[in-house]
């Protein structure tokens, strides 16, 4: 099977349980690290599918790489190659296929609760998935819907939570986590904390009980990991 291009904004976020996930079920993975000026690699015959994770950056940041992911998802979506949007990349999805980015009302930071919109899920995505789940966050910014895309989830802070469009899937939470992960994303970001926002919870709460929500969070991702891997095989014939 060809491998799976995982691209990566921040030095400290690898693909953390997506890639044992992904390992655990013998998937080949690839990693682009833009934070270390990897080139952006436009071909796209030599993999079988594309995930683009969390950033400390804006979408609409005028930054050198930025529009050549831009322009690498619209390919990806004009030949249907499954693409996987984390957060920041739910935010590229969005922007690539015309929606727009803007400030959210604070920010999202911790363990809340997602809920998810059951009539818009004609094709399964969440089958098997609670009507409400905690996920992890952390964001400030929000994204439209992009045009032909299928609203799938909200929590009480974004209304905008996961989109679907065919095969490809933008979440703006991470499932992706792991037990060292919180506690290297506080060490580095912990300023956020501070900030004045509703929806932002202390470094206290959010490392209270954190292996049962870690464990919990694996659950769901098993889930909506495996929906998404379930239409990468098929394209490439592997079930």
């Amino acid at each position: 099977m060809k491998p799976i291009r995982i691209f990566r904004h921040l030095v400290c976020q690898h693909p953390g349980y997506l890639g044992e996930f992904l390992q655990s079920r013998s998937i080949p993975w690839e990693m682009v690290c833009i934070d270390e000026d990897h080139p952006i690699p436009q071909r796209m015959d030599d993999v079988s599918a594309l995930v683009f994770m969390g950033a400390g950056v804006s979408v609409n940041d005028q930054l050198p790489w930025m529009e050549g992911e831009l322009e690498l998802i619209r390919k990806a979506f004009d030949r249907d190659l499954p693409v996987m949007g984390i957060c920041f990349g739910a935010q590229l999805m969005s922007k690539a296929l015309g929606g727009e980015i803007t400030r959210g009302e604070g920010m999202e930071i911790g363990w809340h609760p997602v809920h998810k919109l059951g009539e818009s899920d004609h094709e399964g995505w969440l089958q098997g998935i609670p009507d409400h789940f905690t996920a992890f966050h952390w964001h400030a910014d929000t994204y439209t819907l992009p045009e032909g895309s299928r609203h799938l989830m909200q929590s009480d802070c974004f209304d905008q939570q996961g989109f679907v469009m065919g095969d490809h899937i933008g979440m703006q939470f991470h499932l992706e986590m792991t037990r060292e992960m919180v506690g290297n994303w506080i060490e580095r970001y912990g300023s956020d904390l501070l900030l004045d926002s509703a929806c932002s919870q202390s470094a206290q709460v959010i490392l209270d009980a954190l292996d049962k929500q870690i464990e919990a969070l694996h659950r769901i991702s098993d889930l909506i990991y495996g929906r998404w891997l379930e239409r990468v095989l098929a394209r490439q014939g592997e079930i």
